[in-house]
């Protein structure tokens, strides 16, 4: 197959379906210079691709983060036109579920323990015995007022009712990361296509990347990374390539992901 049977499905603009949301214009414009395809879903109206897409294309989906579920569906939906996800709903929640990847990261990233039992938290946080937690579900952390860091088991009814009113739902469940001082302004997001990392910049890639690189089965997904105070590099966060923002890139540097890429 060649280079035009590559396609990316990004959300559609609420007011004209067939336009990108405004968010994703430049990667729009980036991905059809490129060759490939690109069309839109309306998640919210008629569920359609516009254009359709055409049978036997690789998909790649472009947009915000979805639930499993709702992932699912437009699996399903690419399914019926013929077409393949290329990111399959498996592999899709192998980087976006915390429980998923922490275990294979072990001595990489802080120290997490998932709960999908969410009654008793206060009692399991103290048997722990830390000094400070990171909370999160399964997918994100809280962003807004005192952010996702407790530092007494009994903080942790609070900071989950502000989850859900900030966020909607607890997706998952909750994971409690150990706590652990990183260095201002070292994190840094990398991409991982088919098993081969890509930074911004182009330029040389640390050593704990190219380890994690190997380690995901997922075709595309983002590491992050920081410098802890002790100077060792630690894995912040994974996540599906899909659906991680351009955080310290630009869409020229990301169409060098995709430059070489060829379809299923």
């Amino acid at each position: 197959m060649t280079q035009a049977a590559w396609r990316v499905v990004f959300p559609a603009d609420y007011f004209t379906a067939r336009q990108p949301d405004e968010a994703f214009a430049d990667q729009a414009e980036m991905f059809a210079a490129l060759g490939w395809g690109v069309s839109t879903f309306a998640f919210d109206a008629d569920r359609r691709f516009r254009p359709a897409l055409e049978p036997g294309e690789t998909v790649l989906y472009r947009g915000w983060m979805l639930t499993g579920d709702a992932y699912s569906e437009v699996d399903e939906a690419v399914t019926a036109a013929g077409a393949t996800l290329a990111t399959s709903p498996s592999a899709y929640l192998a980087a976006h579920h915390i429980p998923n990847w922490v275990p294979l990261l072990e001595a990489l990233t802080p120290e997490t323990v998932c709960f999908s039992d969410l009654t008793g938290l206060e009692g399991q946080l103290a048997g722990l015995g830390w000094d400070a937690f990171f909370v999160k579900d399964y997918v994100k952390s809280l962003k807004t007022g005192d952010g996702s860091v407790i530092t007494r088991p009994e903080q942790i009814g609070e900071l989950m009712s502000r989850m859900e009113q900030f966020r909607g739902q607890i997706e998952g469940g909750v994971c409690v990361r150990r706590f652990e001082a990183l260095e201002p302004g070292t994190e840094t997001r990398y991409f991982v296509r088919d098993g081969h990392a890509f930074a911004a910049d182009g330029r040389a890639l640390p050593d704990i990347v190219l380890t994690v690189a190997g380690r995901i089965s997922s075709p595309f997904f983002s590491v992050d990374v920081a410098r802890r105070a002790d100077g060792m590099w630690r894995v912040v966060e994974i996540g599906d390539g899909q659906v991680s923002d351009l955080v310290g890139w630009t869409a020229e540097q990301f169409s060098a992901v995709w430059a070489d890429a060829q379809p299923a």
